[in-house]
């Protein structure tokens, strides 16, 4: 059994930062796909980043150049620094883990074998 818990959620003004957390119990980050998905109001949910476990970094286009994905598994953690926020980047946003052998999308949610509740991301104008 895999628990993710994000953390650092908030309500931030447009430009400022905002760095996300995501911790697993139950199993190791090893070997697996990292990733951050965001839902608001309305709309389906969203690809944000991914990480793999070699490092490889993935973004979305609306995010790329404004946020990091990173990981440090001796902590078995995984990271959303997000900087210049817009108030667009509104949003639940979850982390997922996945564990495959071969990873075909990693831009999938169907990639991912479990998530995180949410944490909260508000960005005022």
């Amino acid at each position: 059994q895999v628990q993710l818990v994000e953390s650092g959620g908030g309500l931030v003004q447009a430009g400022g930062s905002l760095r996300l957390s995501c911790g697993a119990s139950g199993r190791t980050f090893r070997n697996s796909a990292m990733g951050w998905f965001r839902q608001a109001p309305g709309k389906e949910r969203e690809f944000v980043a991914a990480i793999r476990w070699g490092g490889s970094t993935y973004y979305a286009d609306g995010v790329k150049g404004r946020f990091t994905i990173s990981r440090d598994n001796a902590e078995n953690a995984v990271y959303l620094q997000m900087n210049s926020l817009k108030p667009e980047d509104t949003a639940v946003y979850r982390c997922a883990a996945g564990w495959r052998q071969i990873v075909t999308n990693i831009r999938s949610s169907s990639t991912y074998d479990y998530w995180g509740q949410g944490t909260q991301v508000t960005v005022s104008s």
